[in-house]
């Protein structure tokens, strides 16, 4: 019977699982997307108003330099001096010339010129009192004694803000007054230019910049007073007027009559305004309707696409679910474990096996087997729990363990005074030391049977108050020899039995393991069916044979060098040399560690000294060829940190160098040798590793350094020319000028009287002289 998948929690759970995995990133991106568009825009349209409300600045300045050049040039005009304009004959020629001044500017509403103390004023229409000028234009906010004490006094250009002025009694207009007293930049002017500017000249300037957009805009004098405006009709209060004047020059955002506004400010560097534009921030959100719209779109496409997608994946990763469900059921089908989960699926399949498996581990006899071979190869079980090690019946109450490694041949001839039994069938050990006691020296073992044929391993423990080495060395060859008698009774086969050192804790029996299985080698490589301990081993006779010398040197000093092809050479010669010869285990192990404490040392001394955690790996190896490769590994890793280090300390000792040379450059005796000399490093090398790295070669650096710093003193300061070359290292100033007008195109005096303080000017140009 097939599992209901409609009803299962758990696809459900993946299903849901799934969705959100592709959902949640999809609506984070989508919002970022979103945003990232918008702001975009806004920002598009910010800058783009910045620049041309920068461009509307530079024309109206412009258009405020023409008035000041025609009120220049109305001051000199020999046809506008006073004897003229009031010559009964030639003023009629005064009125044509203004009329001709009057057309040259294109803002001008109106152009007035008026001759201090006079009651007179001029225009290109004619001659008029003051009385009868100020019935055709009534300001509002300009009484008859402020127009005529403005006409009679001002000292500097001003300009008036733009207010409602009556022309002939019927038509309002928005002008400003702008009064520019005659002759220009004297102190005693006889007269004053008075423009009349409509608003809308200036405003309209501006109001091109926000095309179709809605919004206000803002001219300020600098004194914050309100020049020009035109609000389209938006309330706004005084104190959002002065904050819109506060604002530094760029792009902000600010609420005006409880409204989000992008507002875009410039100030004037030639006459103090501030322009101001302001815009409602919504009307960028309404400009990406159609951007919202495909991506809502794309969204619910993805979205249907995502969902039906993570269905068949939740469907397929839920199939090999159902099927190990049916396979367990039918595992249990019998048995009352076999209900409907509670939960979901992978609970019901996890509890059942759980159970399932743990009444295996109990029942088959390779559960102890393995976990005592998992002991002896890692000192501890890593696939079993001490409750697990309690219901396998595994304790370790004693004192002392070793292990004792046994092999045998099962096809071998028994000794002569044995040659009867070869008749009959020699049964195998392995069942006689499953769980063995040894009472007559209160001792306990258990056997674990080996992955190699022949072989069997031995966990013994006993109980020792003596710590005393000797004392430890009698008790296990006593219980070796009890170990010995009790095979040799059931199964007459030759043995080689090899005996670890004894531990005080069972997680150090892997060593003992090692250590026996290196005695088990010593014996069966001589042949011979005998007892090998691991501490006897040094005491085994030698022959006169060691690594040659010249070898270790040549490894140590490949591996100082970073030469894998060479140390990996050395080493081959060296472990060839070994396979020549006959040499005990022992000294071949000793041999051979000798090649390894070689290259750990230097390991050592290199820095590398995580590799000696690799000890354990690099030092159990069952033949040469296996050593060699271990060798070739560790060579590398040595080799590969020498030339990562050499990289790191080239670039380390290049940044030193030119932060030194950064910070000393105006030393006149800083040079390729000096550098060199100070941080021991050859001439020839420094110069092409530092033009590798920098890019220019050093002198063409040092003179950059040097131009860089002349000219900033040049711009910055009013010192002496050539205070100014000796500080930063050079002594002959004829020559440094020559070479500066060589690369800038100007002498240094030019160059500070065109972007310095003039003060400095006239002297430098004396020193070049």
């Amino acid at each position: 019977m097939k599992w209901n998948h409609f009803k299962s929690k758990l696809l459900l759970k993946y299903t849901l699982s799934y969705i959100s995995i592709f959902l949640i990133p999809l609506v984070i991106l989508t919002f970022i997307i979103y945003q990232n568009a918008t702001d975009t825009l806004r920002s598009e349209i910010e800058h783009t108003n910045v620049n041309q409300l920068t461009q509307a600045m530079t024309v109206i300045d412009e258009r405020m330099k023409e008035l000041h050049e025609i009120a220049s040039r109305i001051a000199y005009d020999g046809q506008l001096t006073p004897y003229l304009v009031h010559h009964p004959y030639y003023s009629r020629d005064a009125i044509s010339t203004l009329e001709k001044y009057k057309a040259t500017s294109s803002i001008i509403n109106e152009l007035f010129l008026y001759f201090r103390g006079e009651d007179l004023i001029y225009s290109a229409k004619g001659l008029e009192d003051l009385s009868v000028f100020l019935g055709r234009y009534k300001f509002h906010s300009w009484k008859k004694e402020d127009f005529i004490n403005d006409l009679n006094n001002v000292r500097f250009p001003t300009m008036r803000p733009s207010e409602l002025v009556d022309r002939n009694g019927q038509l309002q207009q928005s002008l400003m007054a702008y009064l520019v007293p005659i002759t220009p930049n004297k102190p005693y002017p006889h007269g004053t230019v008075m423009y009349l500017i409509p608003e809308s000249s200036l405003t309209g300037l501006i109001d091109s910049i926000l095309t179709d957009y809605q919004g206000m805009t803002y001219i300020f004098d600098d004194n914050g007073h309100v020049l020009a405006a035109n609000r389209h009709g938006e309330p706004v209060t005084p104190d959002e007027v002065n904050a819109l004047y506060q604002l530094t020059s760029g792009i902000h955002s600010i609420t005006l009559n409880q409204e989000q506004h992008s507002v875009v400010s410039v100030k004037s560097e030639d006459n103090g305004w501030t322009y101001v534009t302001a815009m409602p921030s919504k009307q960028f959100q309404e400009r990406i309707l159609h951007i919202r719209t495909f991506i809502l779109l794309v969204f619910s496409v993805v979205v249907v696409m995502g969902t039906l997608i993570a269905i068949l994946l939740a469907r397929r990763q839920y199939h090999p679910i159902s099927d190990l469900m049916e396979i367990v059921k039918l595992k249990t089908l019998t048995e009352r474990s076999s209900e409907p989960p509670a939960s979901n699926e992978l609970d019901w399949i996890k509890k059942t096996l759980h159970n399932y498996i743990k009444r295996i581990d109990i029942q088959e006899p390779y559960a102890r087997n393995q976990y005592l071979l998992m002991l002896l190869k890692y000192g501890h079980s890593r696939d079993y729990t001490a409750e697990v090690q309690s219901m396998l019946g595994i304790r370790f109450p004693h004192s002392h363990y070793f292990v004792i490694h046994i092999s045998w041949d099962q096809t071998a001839k028994a000794e002569p005074h044995d040659a009867e039994l070869q008749e009959e069938p020699v049964p195998s050990i392995v069942p006689l030391f499953t769980d063995i006691s040894i009472p007559e020296h209160a001792a306990s073992a258990y056997g674990v049977e080996l992955p190699q044929p022949e072989q069997l391993a031995l966990i013994i423990g006993f109980d020792a108050d003596n710590e005393d080495p000797s004392v430890l060395y009698e008790r296990r060859v006593q219980i070796v020899e009890a170990v010995r008698s009790r095979i040799r009774s059931n199964s007459p086969v030759p043995l080689a039995i090899g005996v670890g050192t004894a531990y005080t804790s069972p997680e150090q029996l892997h060593q003992s393991y090692i250590e026996a299985s290196s005695a088990l080698d010593f014996c069966m490589l001589n042949n011979q069916e005998s007892t090998g301990f691991f501490d006897k081993l040094s005491e085994v006779q030698d022959p006169a044979f060691w690594i040659p010398k010249d070898l270790l040197l040549k490894l140590n000093q490949s591996l100082k060098q970073g030469s894998y092809k060479v140390a990996a050479q050395t080493i081959h010669t060296a472990i060839a040399s070994l396979k020549t010869e006959k040499i005990p285990v022992a000294l071949l192990r000793c041999i051979c560690f000798d090649i390894m404490n070689t290259m750990l040392k230097m390991a050592s001394e290199l820095g590398i000294h995580h590799v000696v955690k690799q000890l354990p790996q690099l030092t159990s190896f069952d033949s040469l060829e296996e050593l060699e490769k271990k060798l070739n590994v560790l060579a590398a890793e040595i080799c590969d940190h020498v030339e990562r280090k050499s990289v790191y300390e080239e670039n380390t000792l290049l940044n030193k160098i030119i932060a030194y040379i950064d910070e000393n450059f105006t030393d006149y005796t800083l040079s390729l040798g000096t550098i060199s000399a100070k941080f021991s490093i050859s001439a020839s090398y420094f110069s092409r590793s530092f033009k590798e790295k920098v890019g220019t070669n050093f002198s063409q650096y040092i003179w950059q350094k040097r131009m860089d710093e002349v000219i900033r003193q040049l711009i910055q300061t009013s010192d002496p020319l050539k205070d100014i070359i000796t500080r930063v290292g050079y002594l002959d100033t004829p020559n440094f000028i020559r070479k500066f007008k060589k690369e800038m195109g100007c002498t240094p005096g030019q160059y500070r009287k065109q972007y310095g303080n003039s003060g400095a000017a006239e002297l430098a140009d004396d020193e070049e002289d």
